[in-house]
């Protein structure tokens, strides 16, 4: 795979469809721009996060078209998809078949039935789950408190525990007057009163069980069988990779994804997929490996480039450990470095990291800002926790939202803020930031919202509500603002910027890079083929020189 320019959009992100944004390709603004075009699964049927529960990899028909994808390729634009390897969506034809035909669903071991993984390694709770022993569960990373399960309904009543990294929400329908009437007995007037105390609780987040019943409390227990008989699910539910029929799915995935012009995927949360008792359940070696050269057996099938996602601090060398395994992985250091280094007005961490890259040779995506927020766990051990601290604070400061996992701040950081907003909202330092980004090792993936100086959306962040600080970076804009916005100097030279990167030719994976100067101003010169390119970087004026020859 070659390294160009890269943009990145959900196929909603500008006009509001797939087909606005190739109209938006096509203006000569964009002409040999980019080489790729990374567009998020919110292009197939989903419900949840924004595409990343995928409900199946069909085209999600209201944002986009075959016709559309095909008008990308005319461009001489290639396409990265996702395939997301550990879930699906509650929503997805093989889960909804479990809840439907219970023990008797083909699909009943498609996902991970708890109990049976779990069988021998614990005791039974109460509430019909195996709580395993303490030295079996011990290395395994949960990403919400309590155990990661979905207690699910079968057609007989009976309640049963499937694997759920993810998230989760079980949803109760409100009772209705006839049906109280028709499953009860209860008379007319007292059933309105019963299904308006029963469905203002509902409103107010009460669940089955806990509920007042008040006078009616011999209705009890047929009304909660009620409920609970009509309940649905929303969330996202772990693959059973020892299933021959999640193998079925995946090598169905990978030709789909191949039809639709996919030359790169990048496998989302794989990491979590290979689980066994006693052993983590997120980056479970070697089965994670295993994992992935099997994939990788059917990629090769239809030509895919696979690109694993996953987040590691530096000094657990995962990817180096993905090199060596011949991937390619995402240079998730680079956001923060080059806050670091712009802040500082010194770019050594940039030269040292780009060294490694070199000398190493570590084919990476790179990135500043994506859909994600600033990656910055990835960087302890590169940098000293103090200096990241500093740089989560900078980012904060500017307006960015923290995440951090359990509230745990030494386990997982995350800043979430458009890149041009964690720079101050300075144009000099964001072309800054592009021209190194661009000389960096790595193919350059660019964050649509970028590439269009988009500042902090709040509004956006208020009206998600709890959770919703990744809207922060997601600002959907119009085709008429893009147009207005290309008319803007910091738009236009960052088009400059990627035009040169996408066309010159002394770039590439096979290139030869050479870093000379320190502190404030570094040098970056590229060379192939006897084509050469030149980044002279002044950090402590922001300002840059490119030539080539």
């Amino acid at each position: 795979m070659s390294d160009g320019p890269m943009l990145n959009a959900y196929p909603d992100s500008i006009g509001g469809t797939l087909g606005d944004i190739v109209s938006v390709l096509k203006k000569p603004e964009f002409k040999d721009v980019f080489e790729s075009f990374y567009i998020l699964p919110s292009i197939y049927h989903s419900d949840l996060d924004r595409g990343f529960s995928v409900i199946d990899y069909d085209i999600n028909e209201s944002m986009a078209d075959k016709g559309d994808l095909d008008g990308i390729k005319s461009l001489g634009i290639n396409l990265k998809l996702d395939f997301i390897l550990n879930h699906l969506s509650v929503l997805s034809a093989q889960f909804q078949d479990i809840i439907e035909n219970g023990e008797a669903s083909q699909y009943k071991d498609f996902f991970i039935n708890w109990n049976k993984f779990w069988e021998g390694c614990g005791e039974m709770s109460g509430q019909g789950y195996i709580i395993p022993r303490e030295e079996l569960i011990k290395d395994m990373f949960f990403r919400k408190p309590g155990l990661p399960i979905l207690m699910v309904r079968f057609p007989d009543g009976t309640e049963v525990p499937y694997w759920n990294t993810f998230y989760q929400e079980i949803q109760y329908k409100h009772i209705a007057t006839q049906e109280l009437i028709q499953e009860t007995g209860i008379g007319t007037s007292d059933a309105k009163q019963l299904a308006g105390l029963i469905n203002k609780q509902l409103e107010e987040g009460g669940k089955p069980g806990s509920l007042s019943f008040g006078e009616y409390e011999e209705y009890k227990v047929v009304v909660e069988g009620m409920l609970e008989s009509g309940r649905s699910y929303l969330g996202q539910m772990d693959l059973n990779i020892k299933s021959p029929l999640v193998w079925e799915h995946y090598k169905e995935t990978l030709k789909k994804l191949a039809g639709y012009g996919a030359k790169i995927v990048r496998l989302d949360a794989f990491a979590y997929a290979p689980k066994e008792p006693g052993s983590k359940n997120f980056l479970n070696e070697p089965g994670t490996w295993e994992l992935l050269e099997k994939v990788k057996e059917l990629a090769d099938q239809y030509n895919i480039q696979l690109l694993p996602e996953i987040h590691a601090s530096y000094g657990e060398k995962i990817y180096e450990t993905l090199a060596g395994k011949g991937y390619m992985s995402y240079d998730f250091f680079l956001p923060g470095l080059v806050i670091y280094a712009v802040e500082h007005k010194n770019g050594d961490v940039l030269a040292r990291w780009a060294a490694e890259l070199s000398s190493k040779k570590i084919r990476t995506v790179n990135m500043l800002g994506c859909h994600d927020g600033i990656p910055l766990l990835d960087l302890k051990g590169f940098l000293p926790d103090a200096d990241i601290e500093e740089i989560i604070d900078i980012i904060t400061n500017r307006g960015g939202y923290v995440k951090n996992l359990h509230g745990q701040k030494n386990m997982y950081y995350q800043v979430n803020a458009t890149y041009y907003s964690a720079l101050g909202e300075d144009n000099q330092k964001m072309l800054f930031a592009r021209a190194l980004q661009i000389f960096m090792p790595g193919k350059p993936q660019v964050w649509y919202l970028d590439l269009f100086a988009g500042k902090n959306d709040y509004k956006a962040v208020e009206m998600a509500g709890p959770g919703g600080h990744k809207e922060i970076n997601r600002t959907n804009i119009t085709k008429e603002q893009a147009e207005e916005a290309l008319k803007q100097d910091i738009v236009k030279k960052q088009l400059e910027l990627l035009h040169f990167r996408n066309t010159c030719q002394a770039f590439g994976f096979d290139a030869e890079l050479e870093i000379k100067g320190n502190g404030s101003y570094l040098e970056f010169q590229w060379r192939k083929g006897g084509a050469e390119a030149v980044l002279k970087a002044d950090f402590a004026t922001y300002q840059y020189e490119i030539t080539s020859k």
